[in-house]
């Protein structure tokens, strides 16, 4: 019979490649690791790993063991905290993972909403942008995922991408221009991206810097980004300085307090949607559930 813990230990190994980095990762000995992946040979039938020069690699049936694991213990973990709740523990634990704005913003509402309702719940919580994020997700790292996407299209590429997720809808998130106080256009209501062609650009992480490259094709230019970071206090003070412009997410902007800086509207208007992702067996977990409900009600007081 296979073991979820030695499905732990198989993925460690396949992860970072040897038993005694597996071991760092788990938080065991070097001897447990190979202990409970020679149980897990004895129990499959068949070799899973062999040694590849100083390393190791996957067999064939290592890698079909590997693929299977992530949904096997997903189905453990829902399988374990919905019995937990029949038998009446008022208790459950929730991996939570968000891009940066997301858990200076929705996030701190959502979960000390959750911790007066179900005080018995813990949450942990980790960064991440998508895609990494819906990875963690997939590959059972997490439990719940905050995420977004441009325009929230059907036949966007995120949401084919997601077509096997449970996709919770949180909220519309308007993107707002950023401009130094002294730029011509600080005191402007309203700005055509047009306008801003001839201007160093300062742009966010790579998903955004992608929209803004989309976004300013279509307005007929190519923008000069001069700076590029995934900090978004970095960008609101590169543009507080007067090193350039940028476009960044309402919440991003609304986390941050910039000095030197004037928000002006964008047009066209550009949106970002923003997601709450589990998968459908984690779903009915009553700790996941109840996150996912505080997550929307944060979204929806900000409407």
């Amino acid at each position: 019979m296979i073991e979820a813990r030695h499905l732990r230990v198989l993925r460690a190994v396949a992860a970072t490649g040897s038993f005694s980095a597996a071991a760092r990762e788990l938080g065991c000995t070097q001897p447990a690791v190979s202990q409970q992946m020679k149980a897990l040979e004895s129990s499959a039938g068949t070799p899973l790993i062999v040694r590849a020069g100083r390393g190791m690699r996957l067999t064939q049936a290592g890698e079909a063991l590997v693929r299977h694991a992530a949904g096997i213990l997903a189905g453990l973990t829902a399988a374990e905290e919905e019995v937990a709740a029949i038998a009446g523990l008022r208790a459950g634990r929730v991996r939570l993972v968000s891009f940066p704005s997301g858990s200076s913003t929705l996030v701190p509402t959502a979960l000390a909403a959750l911790r007066a309702e179900h005080p018995g719940t813990q949450v942990s919580l980790e960064e991440a942008e998508p895609p990494r994020s819906v990875e963690m997700l997939r590959a059972g790292d997490c439990d719940v995922a905050l995420a977004f996407r441009y325009g929230g299209a059907a036949g966007s590429a995120e949401s084919e991408e997601w077509a096997d997720l449970v996709v919770r809808p949180l909220l519309s998130d308007r993107l707002v221009g950023l401009v130094p106080e002294g730029h011509r256009l600080a005191s402007a209501e309203s700005v055509g991206i047009g306008e801003l062609a001839g201007e160093p650009w300062i742009a966010g992480c790579p998903r955004c810097r992608g929209q803004l490259v989309r976004v300013c094709a279509e307005a007929g230019f190519t923008p000069r980004i001069d700076f590029a970071t995934d900090d978004y206090p970095a960008v609101v003070g590169l543009v507080g300085a007067g090193l350039g412009v940028a476009v960044l997410p309402r919440l991003a902007v609304e986390s941050v307090r910039g000095r030197g800086v004037r928000e002006v509207r964008v047009e066209p208007a550009v949106r970002r949607e923003i997601v709450a992702l589990t998968l459908t067996d984690l779903e009915q977990v009553p700790a996941v559930a109840a996150t996912l409900r505080r997550l929307e009600s944060a979204a929806a007081a900000r409407v």
